[in-house]
Order: C-alpha cells, then structure tokens, then sequence
C-alpha cells in the first residue's frame, strides 16, 4: 500500500483535555525519575475513551465485541470522508443528513463496502478547549453536530461501511446528549435514546473513533486509514494512534 503522505488523525492527550462530561479528568504521577532510578516512567488513570479513542460494540451492547475482539482486517480500511464543514459553520447544531450522504455518492460514487466513513466538520479545530468543544448555551445546551440514523443507516446497512469516525466528543448531536442529566445515572433504554446514533453503530457491532483529528488534510477518497488501538483485553474503550495514508 503505497502513500504519498501519512496524516496523523489523533490528538496527543493529556490532562486537561476535552472529555465527556461524565468522565473524570485523566491523573498522572512518577513511577519512576530519571534523576532517582535512571528511567522515566509515569501512572496514568484515565477512562478508555480518552482523547481520540476506539469504542467497541460492548460498551453499550451486553455482550458486544471488546476492543481486543477487533480483527486486524477491521483495523485498516479505505477511508471515506464527508465534508459537512462549511454547513457547520454555518449553523453547529447541523448533523449529517442522507441527503448529505447521497449528493456526497453523486460526486465520489456509491461508499465502497468495507469502509470507514469519517465525518468531517473541522470540529477538532476547537481542540484543546474544552469549552469550545462542548458549545454550551446559557442553559447548559450543548450545540455540537452529529450524525443521523437515517445517514447511518445508509452508510452502514445499505453501504455495508465497517466503521465511522467523527471530530466532536459524541456520535449525537450537543442538543440531544446534553438536554437530561449527564452524571451517569441515566437508566439504560434512556441512555440508549439519548446516544440513539452510537447505540445503532454498536448494535450493528461496528466500531466509532471519537475526536479524530486532521480531516481536513485528507481526500474525501482514495486513502486508507490505519487505526492503531491498544489491544485492552475485555475493553469497551481504549485511545488510539490513527493514521491517514493517502494515495500517491
């Protein structure tokens, strides 16, 4: 696989950074000094879906795939990147519509089976803001854009796409994630319809990477991305290194 370009599609991360509001901050301390034992090593305490991130079908599907059941092939894929900036910055609460999605076939041709579909909004500008991140209104209402069923369904069952990525903190759009109380305490089948849109990538038992970055460096066709996860046994989460290759 031939690239004339590698693009790096992940935020370093670090404390302080953007997150779920229901997550914790990530928390770092010395193991080891340089100056006391001639080697530098570091604790981190953080949540799986830190930073740019890989969520697995288990974390809202009982007994869904963990990120250690993702194949190899799953990992490397033809990417496929949907340009929805212009309208976002326009209007933030604007989410990817399958009216969206099919002119975005009528120029670049049916999505290719098999891919990975990546929603661009250029969101990860905001990065490292958290605030500019969230987008929060003098109520509290976030207005962050998002995906829809009606596109999802379209990229992932008619389209057979293997997985979808996007810039902002959530599959859904800021005004649903964020219009009910968000300490985690949600009964299941509210949470469900609170994350409707990552609810049904999981079920399908596809993966997502939240909080890529860079899509703006990357044609909406032609290139392939590489999705380096650690290989977390039985987890539902876990931050990533992932890599655009773009084509000669």
């Amino acid at each position: 696989m031939l690239a004339s370009c590698i693009v790096d599609l992940t935020h370093a991360f670090g404390p302080g950074q953007p997150r779920w509001s229901g997550f914790h901050d990530e928390q770092r301390e010395s193991a080891l000094s340089m100056e006391n034992d001639g080697i530098s090593a570091d604790y981190h305490r953080l949540v799986g879906s830190w930073g740019t991130h890989v969520d697995a079908p288990a974390e809202m599907i009982p007994g869904g795939r963990t990120i250690d059941q993702l194949s190899p092939a799953e990992l490397v894929l033809p990417l496929a990147v949907i340009d929805l900036s212009a309208a976002v910055a326009a209007d933030p609460d604007r989410c990817l519509q399958w009216e969206d999605v099919k002119r975005w076939e009528a120029d670049h041709g049916p999505i290719p089976s098999g891919s990975f579909v990546a929603l661009r909004t250029d969101w990860s500008q905001r990065w490292p803001s958290q605030e500019a991140m969230r987008n929060l209104d003098g109520d509290g209402v976030a207005h962050t854009p998002g995906w829809t069923l009606e596109a999802l369904r379209h990229v992932i069952v008619e389209r057979a796409a293997t997985a979808i990525g996007h810039e902002t903190i959530d599959t859904d759009p800021g005004v649903y994630t964020s219009t009910d109380a968000l300490s985690g305490t949600l009964p299941r089948e509210d949470t469900r319809r609170q994350y409707a849109c990552e609810a049904y990538v999981l079920d399908h038992d596809r993966y997502q990477v939240e909080l890529l970055a860079h899509l703006d460096r990357v044609p909406a066709l032609g290139a392939h991305i590489v999705v380096g996860v650690g290989k977390a046994h039985g987890g539902t989460a876990f931050p990533a290194r992932v890599l655009a290759l773009c084509p000669p």
